[in-house]
């Protein structure tokens, strides 16, 4: 059995000029960080004794015969892409729900290509995994996503990376005290919207026409230089949220449907008790908003937000690993595998079902 723990990610700034639309011409970068939520995958062979040969456990359970059947498109044409020709079960558990914008789709490709790698006994280092993760969902899965998340939550930590017009990318961890990666943890604060989105549906709206939103992503890409800068001074941090509010403000000119009238008022409600700046995580639409808020007005934000989920989280560093292997049970391979499962196993198939 293996458990991959892959991180979810918040960007700060330069989305948007992640999509190769954009940098195929411009070249683009964007600062971002991994937290401690964490999307988790278990991964296993089956042992011969069920009905089905494939059981996938999202938002619903799949108990299935072969990959064509799975519903889940990206844990369908992972499968397919690994070519894995024995029964595998996989479980799917997040720290945080899917289409809140903190790259949950992104860590759930990174993290099961990690773990059905290691099932094979392959160790695939961080760039193989979120070259591949680009491509499966850009290509594959057709998904009109950046390449930030795949980055970043197959890398983990806080860094800089720049995308090259040859697709090639590189990733800069920034090099920040301790204390001040403390301080800047202690100035941010994210909370649920309640409002799921799809990113790549939010994200169509201004990529199909992308040569109509340059000025826009000129400015988004001259910030991340300019917050780097304040990170790297040393001096007061107040710089860094009034550039997110900058940032944020740009990006709602893209298109309408970056924000909604809803999130407008909490953004507006944050500010007024405090905050300095902020944005929605992720394309926009939804899902959580992540606020610049000095420390001595912490209190005052979340009591006028307290009708929504407050999330504590801390930077993560490690990107995707495989936290747990124990090696499998062997059983001889014979014509009542789970290739071909036997008679005896719709008997067994009321145990699963009752989770024993």
């Amino acid at each position: 059995m293996i458990i991959s723990r892959t991180p979810f990610r918040l960007s700060f700034f330069g989305g948007g000029t992640d999509y190769p639309a954009w940098f195929r011409e411009h070249g683009g970068a964007v600062l971002a960080t991994t937290i401690n939520k964490y999307c988790y995958l278990t991964c296993r062979y089956l042992p011969p004794f069920f009905g089905h040969r494939l059981r996938v456990v999202h938002s619903k359970i799949e108990n299935v015969q072969t990959v064509d059947q799975i519903s889940h498109p990206a844990a369908r044409e992972i499968l397919r892409h690994m070519k894995i020709e024995r029964g595998v079960e996989i479980h799917h558990d997040g720290d945080l729900p899917a289409r809140s914008g903190t790259g949950s789709s992104s860590a759930f490709t990174i993290g099961l290509l990690h773990a059905l790698y290691a099932l094979q006994g392959v160790m695939p280092d961080k760039r193989r995994l979120a070259v591949e993760g680009i491509t499966m969902e850009q290509e594959i899965l057709k998904e009109t996503v950046g390449c930030q998340d795949q980055v970043m939550t197959a890398y983990g930590g806080f860094n800089h990376v720049s995308f090259a017009p040859n697709g090639d990318f590189a990733v800069r961890p920034m090099t920040l005290s301790a204390r001040r990666m403390e301080e800047l943890n202690d100035h941010l604060m994210l909370f649920y919207t309640g409002i799921a989105r799809t990113a790549s549906t939010v994200a169509q709206s201004y990529v199909a026409n992308i040569e109509q939103s340059k000025r826009q992503l000129r400015i988004i890409a001259d910030l991340v230089n300019e917050s780097m800068s304040v990170l790297c001074s040393g001096g007061d941090l107040t710089a860094f949220g009034e550039l997110l509010h900058e940032a944020w403000m740009v990006k709602r000119s893209m298109s309408a449907m970056v924000s909604t009238a809803a999130v407008d008022d909490l953004y507006a409600a944050a500010r007024s008790a405090g905050a300095v700046g902020g944005k929605l995580t992720g394309a926009g639409g939804g899902g959580f908003l992540l606020l610049f808020v000095p420390p001595d007005r912490r209190a005052a934000v979340r009591e006028r937000l307290s009708h929504l989920i407050h999330v504590p989280f801390k930077f993560d560093s490690l990107g995707s690993q495989i936290i747990f292997f124990e090696p499998e049970e062997s059983y001889p391979l014979t014509e009542n595998s789970n290739l071909h499962p036997p008679v005896l196993a719709k008997e067994t198939a009321s145990d699963d079902r009752a989770g024993t």
